[in-house]
């Protein structure tokens, strides 16, 4: 399956759902950039496709609306030289990602510790402010951070340019634990509304021991680049004639009635924020 081929169309002529409005922790204002920034981020070599680069953007209302339209991530980093990709939930406030895991989870240990730096190649100098072997590099962990919306299966009348519609996010950038109590707090309501908006209001805060056993890491959006295909088949000119369907097939994501848990009180109604789903 291609899911590479060449397309005009751009997410621009698509409105998906943006469900950022209806998050309360911070209003997603925090962290968010000023006026005057710019409406883009700054294309690097890692965020520049290197095939169908006019699918790519850097438009951060766009980066903003495909991660608020989801609520679990694939984090990816290098454990003892391989890389490892985990799926977890996450959630934005402005220009900030944060990401969900329990205190013994392996990346969360490798960016709250600092290693030892390497020692100075010969011919260095001896500069007081450069690292050395006796001091701590700063804690945070190389990541790669994705996040992708399915939208259509793309059924061409060839094997080969069969494709799918898409939208989705790569996010490159140093991970560091989140250790300040009120940014933690404020870190796992926007996780929670990130899936529910609204619940972190109704629903009881972590307690000591909770917050005791969970860690959340945060991922500033510096690095960041959106791609998105929103397109019909891409058939060659003498398959036109096939007698094979082509087309689009839609996909959208569906949540079902809510069902109660066995031990709800009765008396306690279906919230607004379910209802409005």
């Amino acid at each position: 399956m291609n899911t590479t081929t060449t397309a005009t169309e751009h997410l621009a002529d698509r409105a998906p759902a943006d469900r950022s409005a209806d998050r309360s922790p911070a209003d997603r204002t925090e962290g968010r950039p000023s006026a005057e920034a710019s409406p883009e981020y700054t294309p690097t070599d890692r965020t520049v496709p290197t095939r169908a680069r006019q699918r790519a953007s850097y438009d951060r209302a766009l980066v903003h609306a495909i991660l608020d339209e989801g609520y679990v991530c694939h984090l990816g980093f290098i454990r003892d030289g391989a890389p490892v990709v985990l799926p977890t939930l996450y959630g934005r406030i402005g220009e900030r990602l944060y990401v969900h895991g329990s205190t013994g989870s392996r990346p969360l240990r490798m960016a709250a510790h600092p290693k030892r730096a390497p020692a100075a190649p010969a011919g260095a100098g001896t500069d007081a402010t450069a690292t050395s072997p006796d001091r701590p590099e700063a804690p945070g962990l190389p990541v790669c951070l994705t996040v992708t919306h399915v939208d259509g299966l793309v059924l061409a009348r060839s094997a080969f340019h069969h494709s799918l519609n898409y939208r989705s996010v790569v996010v490159h950038g140093t991970a560091h634990q989140v250790t300040d109590p009120e940014e933690l707090r404020t870190a796992l309501d926007a996780l929670v509304d990130q899936v529910v908006p609204g619940r972190a209001a109704d629903s009881r805060p972590a307690n000591a021991k909770e917050l005791a056993a969970t860690a959340v890491l945060r991922l500033d959006l510096e690095e960041v680049s959106a791609k998105v295909r929103d397109a019909g088949p891409n058939d060659d000119a003498e398959d036109l004639a096939l007698p094979h369907w082509a087309g689009v097939v839609p996909v959208a994501p569906h949540t079902g009635l809510p069902v109660p848990a066995a031990d709800l009180d009765p008396s306690i109604a279906l919230p607004a924020y379910l209802t409005a789903r």
